[in-house]
Formats: C-alpha cells, sequence, structure tokens
C-alpha cells in the first residue's frame, strides 16, 4: 500500500549557495517546447541544517521516499525535477559531441556516469572514476556542465507527462509519449539505459531516471524506472530545480 501524500511545507527562501545551471528552452523530438529553467548541477545532498542542498562535496540524499523528496525540495526553495525537464536534459546532452564515447553524437555510448559497480554506494560530486567509461560529466548546449545524469544514483521525478496532480504516474505509456518516444536509440542500447515499452502500465508508482553505481547497461540518460513512491531506496536520490531565471 502507497503511503499517504504528506502535506507539502511552506516553500522556504533559496539559498544562495547552492549550485544550479541553466538548462536551455530545449524542444523535444515530438515537438513538445520545454522553458528554459535552472536545476541543481548536481544530485541533492543533506545539508547541516537538514534541508536539501546543491553541493559538489556532500553525497546524494538517498533513503528518502517520493512524497519526502517534494517535501525537502518545497522546504529549501526549490521544486522537483519533472519528467519534462528530465527529458530536455537528457535530450540536450544526446546532441553534444562531448557526451559520447566516440566523440561524436552517435558514435559509440551515449556517457553512463558511474554504473560498473567500481564503488560501493552513493559518491560525492568530487569523486573522480579511474575509469575512464564512468565519465559523469554531460555538456549542455549552452556550455554548463550537470553531474551524474546518468549513473551513481536514480532520482526521483515529478510526473508532468502521464501522471497526476500529485506526480505520481496514472496512466499506461502511450506509443507516441515523449517518456519513451524521445530517445534516439532502443533501449539498453549505445548508452541510453533501459526503457520501458508501450503499454506498460505502472500506475500508482513514482519515476526514476538514471541509473545507479552499479546499474551497468541499464544505466544512461535516458534510463526510465519506476519505484514505490512510499518506500525508501538506498539508490534513490533527487534532484531540484530552482524557480525562475
Amino acid at each position: 500500500m502507497n503511503a499517504p501524500a504528506a502535506a507539502a511545507p511552506e516553500a522556504a527562501a533559496p539559498s544562495t549557495t547552492d549550485l544550479f545551471i541553466t538548462v536551455p528552452e530545449t524542444t523535444l523530438p515530438n515537438g513538445t517546447v520545454v522553458p528554459a529553467f535552472r536545476v541543481g548541477q548536481y544530485v541533492c545532498t543533506q545539508g547541516a541544517d537538514g534541508k536539501a542542498a546543491v553541493t559538489a562535496e556532500g553525497k546524494p540524499w538517498v533513503r528518502i521516499n517520493f512524497e519526502e523528496a517534494k517535501a525537502a525540495c518545497i522546504a529549501a526553495g526549490y521544486a522537483l525535477l519533472t519528467e519534462l525537464q528530465a527529458l530536455a536534459i537528457a535530450w540536450n546532452v544526446s546532441l553534444q559531441d562531448a557526451n559520447w564515447s566516440g566523440g561524436k553524437v552517435g558514435d559509440g555510448d551515449l556517457r553512463m556516469g558511474l554504473h560498473k559497480g567500481t564503488v560501493y554506494g552513493a559518491q560525492a560530486g568530487t569523486y573522480e572514476s579511474p575509469d575512464a567509461d564512468e565519465q559523469r560529466w554531460f555538456v549542455l548546449s549552452n556550455g554548463e556542465r550537470i553531474c551524474d545524469v546518468a549513473g551513481n544514483v536514480y532520482t526521483w521525478i515529478f510526473d508532468d507527462v502521464q501522471g497526476d496532480e500529485a506526480g505520481l504516474v496514472a496512466k499506461r505509456f502511450d506509443a507516441s509519449s515523449p517518456s519513451i518516444a524521445t530517445p534516439p536509440h532502443p533501449s539498453m542500447e549505445q548508452g541510453m539505459g533501459w526503457y520501458p515499452q508501450a503499454g506498460s502500465d505502472w500506475s500508482g508508482d513514482a519515476l526514476v531516471r538514471g541509473g545507479c553505481w552499479y546499474s551497468e547497461a541499464r544505466a544512461g540518460a535516458f534510463s526510465l524506472g519506476d519505484g514505490w513512491p512510499g518506500y525508501r531506496y538506498g539508490v534513490v536520490g533527487f534532484r531540484c530545480t530552482q524557480p525562475g531565471l
């Protein structure tokens, strides 16, 4: 049984020290325009004050359920990353030569981050894998850099595509849904990560994206899975967005 939704706290004043970048306006392959937005450069950590923070030094805040992640973002003055925003990031980075192992878009694999089981837990943003196949940084079209779009930890996602007002999946994945129609290559190929087929029904669950440190080929910028929203997973964290530009 899913845990009841927690009452959303009032939004706090955003921190002036958290590290955010700008994702430029992005048009998905189906024509959906995702306006420019600000997003945490790193997956959220838990600050000394107990609130969500975006730093290079802190390890990702895991063992936090979906409702708690939404509330933690709001309490810090932010919002949880949405599905359309996550797709905008993934699509944008997939169009940059620097994010492909072969040095050109479509050549080799799209970077997959920490995914080969070379570590035994979620890592802070300062960690660099000795394995070149585990490069964690992705470059956007505007030159901004974002860490852990794939690998290290999954992140909870507010579903604004097939979700309800609470951000939970509310219907089957239609073949035209950008959630599964946006990846430029099939599931588990060329660094896409795993994503479901049309017709899959995860109603009542929450979306998670990216993969974790041992996901192997299931990790990727387009990796899409689901989780029980009331459960605190050791491999699932969250990423915040910042209102306004």
